[in-house]
């Protein structure tokens, strides 16, 4: 298992952009990690996924292009880019790792972080 701690939320006005970042510690190399979001009254929703030290990337057919996950394998760091942000994108974010025996936002994440918080007005 990993900890998993999550930064970068804010509080923004609509039509700008975000990073979120998340901090991996434990062993960070051959992992799935997902971001996925969560607002208010709905159901958590995965966004993109991402395979640790490899250049595979998923995105769910609604990130429309506005989002881009990426990762520093030198800051054990995954991040999520989200530009032209909508009020519809505010939500809690969180990050999540499993082992790679298959990486999609489809799949059962064993490790959490606390979530942040990105509001759009």
């Amino acid at each position: 298992h990993v900890q998993l701690v999550e930064s970068g939320g804010d509080s923004v006005e609509a039509g700008g952009s975000l990073r979120l970042s998340c901090v991996v510690s434990g062993y960070f190399s051959k992992r799935c990690m997902a971001w996925f979001r969560q607002a208010p009254g709905k159901e958590r929703q995965g966004v993109a996924a991402i395979v640790t030290g490899a250049h595979n990337k998923y995105y769910a057919g609604s990130a429309n292009g506005r989002f881009t996950i990426s990762q520093d394998n030198a800051k054990s760091t995954i991040y999520l880019q989200i530009d032209s942000l909508k009020p519809e994108d505010t939500a809690m974010y969180y990050c999540a790792a499993r082992r790679v025996d298959g990486c999609s936002i489809f799949l059962t994440f064993a490790d959490w972080g606390q979530g942040t918080q990105v509001t759009v007005s």
